[in-house]
């Protein structure tokens, strides 16, 4: 992987496409070149049974250079495998990290070994192709039964013995490649990482049934080729007892109490659809009954390492006379983050498509109505909590925010409906589902 996924960085891509489509195929070359001349284990020569496992734990690899991303693939697998560890005390874990730093975030008996550059991937959102390489040799080199890639955006071929897992998401940057990726160059070498992950992969994840679906359409794959492994809210994410105010934070950027809140979160890549959101929210603040509500943008706009329309967005904020309504808050600490969505009218995330949705089930699980997309699997999940919208229509987004801020009634149910749906949502369930596919894929 040239970047954390091919579609960060993309401005540079354009000049050096070639090169750096080169150099994945010589890194590739590498190591299978080290896997025949006997340097690393042979992926070919597979266990014979399933026999070994029966009187030994399992040893498990995991790429967790994806840790200290600010995207929701980062809460993902930081939660997951949080979660991972506290039910399963029985197996070995070895977890490829980026920074020492990270190390220090993991329970003290978990081994790491750092295979980033220095400046970390999960930070920066880049890895030259030097980095690639070593990240794939240190995995491929290590005696393990299984590797896990919580993310396909953070993949790195192996050649070794390792059966492979590798979660895919979404399929965002496959169906939509002009809202996801910024040149040729990066269409291509996502592409190219792609297929490696789906050749190489002995199990393919998704987050949902309605991204399986989306997986096995997009790339012809058979079903039962692809398991499931959801997301939850994390357990800081819940009602918090009345009367709440702002935090200091909420206050410096804008929000008082006597102001109503919209909120989204995410990043701000096109197809978060963004510019909908703006445009839907300017006809509101043009109606003298909504003078007191503002619209929060929540994500961090500085380092995202994604192909990003935040410029495009605050420039149509300024010239619509909008920016003491439109707050970007840039990344928001979770303390804050949970009193926002708390106190917010609803929080509303108008994306092209999501594989799940997480800031959907975490404003649910504080009592904050969602107005979200009807390309997700939001609607089974949140239920009564949530109004649906056709991302395509900014129509039916006006009017269904507009419909939550006119009916405290409406409000009410919806504030109730959260948290009972997110209730259902479990980050220990889904990682007992994640051991599960790991034992059958190291048994085989």
């Amino acid at each position: 992987m040239l970047e954390i996924s091919a579609i960060s960085d993309t401005n540079r891509c354009a000049s050096g496409g070639a090169r750096r489509i080169k150099a994945l195929r010589m890194a590739t070359a590498g190591i299978a070149k080290s896997v025949e001349a006997g340097l690393l284990p042979d992926s070919g020569r597979r266990r014979a049974g399933a026999q070994g496992f029966q009187h030994r734990p399992l040893r498990i690899g995991i790429d967790a250079t994806c840790w200290r991303m600010r995207r929701g693939f980062g809460r993902h697998a930081r939660c997951l495998l949080g979660a991972m560890l506290e039910v399963d005390p029985g197996n070995e874990y070895l977890f490829f990290i980026d920074s020492d730093e990270v190390a220090g975030e993991l329970p003290s008996d978990v081994r790491t070994r750092v295979v980033g550059p220095s400046t970390p991937s999960s930070r920066s959102g880049a890895r030259r192709p030097r980095d690639l390489l070593r990240a794939a040799m240190a995995m491929s080199a290590a005696p393990l039964d299984v590797i896990v890639f919580p993310a396909i955006y953070s993949y790195v071929p192996v050649f070794s013995r390792a059966r492979k897992i590798v979660m895919v998401h979404d399929t965002t940057a496959d169906e939509y490649p002009e809202f996801a990726l910024h040149s040729r160059c990066a269409r291509v070498l996502w592409s190219l990482k792609g297929m490696l992950a789906r050749r190489q992969a002995d199990a393919l994840l998704a987050v949902s049934e309605y991204a399986r679906s989306q997986i096995v359409r997009r790339f012809a794959l058979p079903d039962d080729r692809i398991g499931i492994v959801g997301e939850a809210p994390d357990r800081r994410f819940r009602v918090l007892p009345r009367p709440l105010v702002p935090t200091d934070t909420l206050r410096q950027l804008g929000f008082h109490p006597e102001n109503r809140a919209i909120v989204y979160v995410g990043g701000f890549s096109p197809h978060k659809n963004l510019a909908s959101l703006v445009q839907a929210f300017a006809h509101i603040a043009s109606d003298g009954r909504y003078g007191a509500v503002k619209l929060f943008l929540v994500g961090d706009h500085d380092h995202d390492s994604f192909f990003s329309c935040y410029l495009r967005v605050k420039e149509e904020v300024a010239a619509m006379g909008l920016e003491g309504r439109v707050i970007f808050t840039g990344y928001l600490p979770d303390d804050d983050l949970v009193v926002l969505l708390n106190l917010a009218e609803m929080l509303v995330l108008p994306s092209m498509n999501e594989g799940f949705g997480l800031p959907a089930a975490e404003a649910a699980a504080c009592g904050c109505p969602v107005v979200a997309t009807t390309a997700s699997p939001l609607r089974s999940i949140l239920g009564d909590a949530m109004l649906p919208i056709d991302p395509r229509s900014e129509a039916q987004l006006r009017d269904a925010i507009i419909a939550v801020l006119s009916s405290g009634a409406l409000r009410e149910r919806m504030r109730a409906a959260g948290p009972l749906a997110a209730a259902r949502l479990s980050w220990e369930e889904e990682a007992r589902r994640l051991l599960a596919i790991i034992a059958a894929v190291a048994s085989r």
